[in-house]
């Protein structure tokens, strides 16, 4: 049974009357009261609401009706709509802001040849008014660099004159999940169905873009495709891809702690390592300036550890070659 608070002020909310307290209400307050069944609940001098972000557990939140805001930046705050996910961009900020101040964060193979992986980890973006992603990122340094609308980098670093046209769509991501061990057998006919509903629950994600889910029972490996049509900007996967990662690696942005576990045939699958690849509606431009210094120097190594196999084997021959020549004068003296 429905019932609707008198107004009072600016506030008018819908609530179920229980005789449970600490329901959770869609607009975002939190009501904690005790009422019987069919009866009306009466506003008094102590507000019974508590304006709470359920998408950012970061996030303050006041005022009536509910406003709620993160901190961006010094003396710098961005205000949210927590009745959905909160743009990458904002988060990025956020967390970033939250690092320099000491403040807690908590923070199956390409799909096809033109995926790549975000190597770069965070840092601290521009972001648009609409919370996407600016197509050029330079980090508060002089060093700038093209990415896409996941805020991944997708062309090599350059200066302040580097030129990004657009900001490239990212219309594919692949989710490389691993869960714990379990103690029974995986129904792999039944996973596809339980992955979809698990984002859509907790991610208010549209299911139907979970397009293919391949397992490895052995190396409990689960791929997951999500893929939209080209061309679509109202979908939003990085989104939810950003959240799952946290869910999976560090601890969850919600204020609801649960993390991210499908539940197939009643036996929850715990996840304890992602890995997420992007595919943008156009190829990325990276070149061999891409490779690190690590890649680099193990390149090196391997390079001369080749020259000087080389460079034995040819001293070797060349020795031999001066003992065959010795062996007939040897014999030409007996």
């Amino acid at each position: 049974m429905f019932r609707t608070l008198p107004r009072s002020r600016t506030i008018t909310a819908t609530y179920r009357v229980s005789k449970k307290s600490g329901k959770q209400l869609s607009c975002g307050y939190f009501v904690s009261y005790l009422a019987d069944v069919g009866q009306t609940a009466q506003r008094t001098n102590s507000y019974f609401f508590k304006c709470k972000c359920e998408s950012m557990k970061w996030a303050t939140c006041d005022g009536t009706p509910c406003q709620c805001s993160i901190m961006v930046d010094t003396r710098i705050t961005q205000n949210l709509d927590c009745s959905t996910l909160i743009p990458k961009c904002y988060l990025m900020k956020a967390e970033m802001y939250r690092a320099k101040n000491n403040l807690s964060t908590r923070t199956g193979g390409k799909p096809v040849e033109t995926a790549f992986v975000d190597n770069d980890g965070i840092y601290d973006p521009i972001c648009e008014a609409t919370g996407a992603f600016r197509a050029k990122q330079c980090n508060n340094t002089e060093e700038c660099w093209c990415v896409n609308s996941a805020g991944v980098r997708r062309t090599d670093k350059g200066d302040k004159n580097l030129k990004c046209e657009k900001l490239v769509e990212t219309y594919w991501v692949r989710l490389e999940l691993k869960h714990k061990e379990v103690s029974k057998a995986v129904d792999t006919s039944k996973l596809q169905a339980a992955i979809a509903n698990a984002m859509e629950t907790r991610y208010s994600f549209d299911k139907t873009l979970v397009k293919e889910v391949q397992y490895d029972p052995d190396a409990r490996k689960i791929i997951v495709d999500v893929q939209k049509v080209k061309g679509d900007r109202k979908a939003d996967l990085s989104r939810m891809a950003y959240y799952m990662e946290k869910d999976v690696k560090v601890l969850p942005l919600f204020a609801n702690q649960e993390n991210f576990a499908p539940s197939v045939d009643g036996q929850k699958l715990e996840m304890e390592n992602i890995l997420v690849y992007y595919v943008d509606e156009e190829a990325p431009t990276f070149t061999m300036k891409r490779l690190t210094g690590g890649i680099i120097a193990v390149i090196v190594v391997v390079i001369l550890a080749v020259v000087a196999g080389l460079l034995v084997l040819y001293f070797a021959r060349k020795r031999e070659q001066k003992y065959s020549k010795a062996e007939p004068r040897e014999m030409e003296a007996l």
